[in-house]
């Protein structure tokens, strides 16, 4: 069972914080997860994590259109553009 843990860390001058180790390693903060931030009325700030979900449309299965596609050079391509 999880145990709490305490720490603190130093906003930068871009506004910038790091998680502390020992936070990162008991909410098992990975890259790519999100932090979602909430100040409520009195000020009190919170912090949620938000886990990257990886593969997440691994289990979707492929659909053939009938013609071949490239998505590294499809992906910025507007409606209409093709």
């Amino acid at each position: 069972m999880p145990h709490e843990v305490e720490d603190e860390t130093t906003v930068n001058e871009s506004y910038s914080i790091t998680v502390p180790a020992a936070i990162r390693r008991e909410a098992c903060v990975e890259a790519g997860d999100k932090l979602r931030w909430h100040v409520d009325e009195e000020g009190t700030i919170s912090v949620e994590l938000v886990k990257q979900h990886y593969g997440a449309f691994s289990r979707l299965d492929p659909v053939d259109i009938g013609e071949p596609t490239d998505a590294a050079e499809d992906h910025d391509l507007i409606a209409g553009d093709l």
